[in-house]
C-alpha cells in the first residue's frame, strides 16, 4: 500500500487485514497497553483494525501503520482520527508505538507528520490529543507538538487531559 505521508525515517499507510498479526502482539502487550483499561486479545485487535479500516472510508484517515522506511518493519500506529469530545467534533492526532520501539522518538516524528498533514492538506485550525493524566510519556509527545493542556474530560468512561494546538497563522 502506498505511504499516505512519510517522515525521514517513517512511512505511515492505510492497515490491512494482512497487519493484524502486527496489530495483534502491540495491542496484546501489558506495558505498551497499561494506560488503556486492559489488553486486548486477537481477536478484539481486529476488531480495532477493521474500525481504523471504517475511518478510512468514512473520513478519509484514521490511525495508519507506521513502518520505518529502512527496513519496512512495523513500529507502531499514529494518526488523525474524528472524536465526539463534549459533544463537539474533534481531529485527533493518536499515536502508539511497540515497545521494542521506544525511546527512539519515533511517536513525536510520526505526530509531527500528521499536524503537519492535518493542518496543510487538511486545513483543521486545530488539532488535539486525548492522554490520560498517569500517561506522561504521552504528554511529552505532545508537548514536543506544541500543544499545551486545555481542559480535563471524560471520553469512554475514563479521564482525559485534553492537549491541543492552533495551526500557526502564516506570516
Amino acid at each position: 500500500m502506498a505511504p499516505v505521508l512519510k517522515t525521514p525515517r517513517l512511512a505511515l499507510r492505510e492497515m490491512s487485514p494482512g497487519d493484524l498479526d502486527f496489530v495483534a502482539a502491540m495491542l496484546g502487550h501489558p506495558e505498551v497497553m497499561r494506560f488503556y483499561p486492559k489488553v486486548y486479545s486477537r481477536e478484539e485487535a481486529g476488531a480495532w483494525l477493521d474500525r481504523q479500516r471504517e475511518r478510512y472510508a468514512r473520513d478519509g484517515h484514521g490511525l495508519w501503520l507506521v513502518e520505518d522506511r529502512a527496513t519496512g518493519e512495523p513500529v507502531g500506529q499514529v494518526g488523525l482520527m474524528t472524536q465526539l469530545v463534549d459533544g463537539v467534533k474533534e481531529p485527533e492526532i493518536g499515536y502508539l508505538i511497540h515497545r521494542p520501539f521506544w525511546r527512539r522518538g519515533l511517536a513525536s516524528e510520526a505526530a509531527l507528520g500528521v499536524r503537519t498533514w492535518a493542518f496543510d492538506t487538511l486545513g483543521h485550525p486545530r488539532v488535539i490529543s486525548l492522554i490520560r493524566p498517569e500517561n506522561l510519556p504521552s504528554q511529552g509527545v505532545a508537548r514536543k507538538l506544541g500543544m499545551t493542556p486545555e481542559k480535563r474530560t471524560q471520553f469512554h468512561e475514563l479521564e482525559h487531559i485534553v492537549f491541543s494546538v492552533k495551526r500557526p497563522i502564516p506570516a
